[in-house]
């Protein structure tokens, strides 16, 4: 039992169970308390699942459980997700998706405010902290997640414009259900969830660094064995001021590793010079954990 217990701290899958448990209550706290009850639809699949909820209701009068319907999307996406991405990442994204269906179902749907404005501000804040959560610890909230990986793992490329066309489509959508104010204050809403996500979640914010140093061989290695980077190297290049020969190295790290590199340079060369040029554009392959 004690080599269970630390076999699962040493690959990090606690962190993981503990941020899915966390992202589930918080989605369904952004789904039950703010959006449902105040009209207001979210992003992506969970927003399709409250549209198909809303009109088997007003259709058939029928009330369909919106953790079970949310699950059950996701299903097809599990399976593209299995053959696509990996076993362990699927695995791990269907509980993530478990648990914000099972918090969905036991938390009740309850009207804290009759405010749209405030259900679209609080929703999306507590939904961005939600997956900016999940993501940071390595997880995916399932839904068009699923369907941007897929083609970014065979491409190389970022499709951003599924994501946008699908939630243009929800807010289309909101608008011809519940009056086209709440299309408004739906897009609103996706907006405040974006701008939290990105707050908690800095892992995809990238950063191009330089070092100028004399120590070329020592920085390599501190930071190779911290960071997971290639790094490109200029020899003999010259400080104008001494003429000392320097070496330059060159990479792309994300903002998240910014605390690995300070240690690395901190025990390999504290004298190097290090600049950091922030929100860099990627061309070509750059390694993502999640995949």
């Amino acid at each position: 039992m004690e080599r269970f217990k630390e076999t699962l701290l040493e690959s990090g899958y606690t962190e993981k169970i503990s941020m899915a448990i966390v992202n589930g209550i918080l989605q369904a706290i952004a789904l039950n308390l703010f959006w449902r009850p105040g009209h207001i639809y979210a992003s992506g699949v969970t927003g399709l699942g409250q549209i198909i909820v809303t009109l088997t209701e007003n259709i058939s009068g029928m009330i369909l459980p919106m953790g079970i319907v949310l699950y059950c999307l996701n299903v097809p996406l599990f399976v593209l997700a299995w053959f696509k991405i990996s076993k362990k990442f699927t695995i791990f994204t269907m509980f993530s998706v478990f648990m914000t269906s099972f918090f969905i179902e036991i938390i009740p749907v309850t009207t804290l405010s009759d405010d749209p404005i405030i259900c679209a501000i609080f929703g999306g804040a507590a939904c961005g902290l939600g997956i900016g959560l999940a993501l940071k610890g390595g997880l995916s909230s399932g839904g068009l997640d699923i369907v941007s990986m897929t083609i970014r793992k065979a491409t190389g490329k970022n499709v951003g414009s599924i994501n946008i066309i699908f939630n243009a489509c929800i807010i289309l959508a909101s608008g011809f259900l519940f009056g086209w104010p709440f299309a408004f204050y739906s897009a609103f809403s996706i907006f405040v969830n974006g701008k939290v996500v990105d707050m908690v979640y800095t892992r995809q914010k990238k950063m191009q660094i330089m070092i100028v140093t004399k120590h070329p061989d020592l920085v390599i290695e501190e930071v190779h064995s911290r960071i997971r980077r290639g790094i490109t190297i200029i020899k003999h290049a010259e400080g104008a001021f001494n003429r000392n020969e320097e070496t330059i190295l060159i990479s792309v790290i994300t903002r998240d590793q910014i605390p690995l590199l300070h240690s690395a340079m901190h025990h390999s060369d504290p004298k190097a010079f290090v600049s950091i040029s922030e929100n860099v554009t990627i061309m070509g392959n750059f390694y993502d954990p999640m995949m």
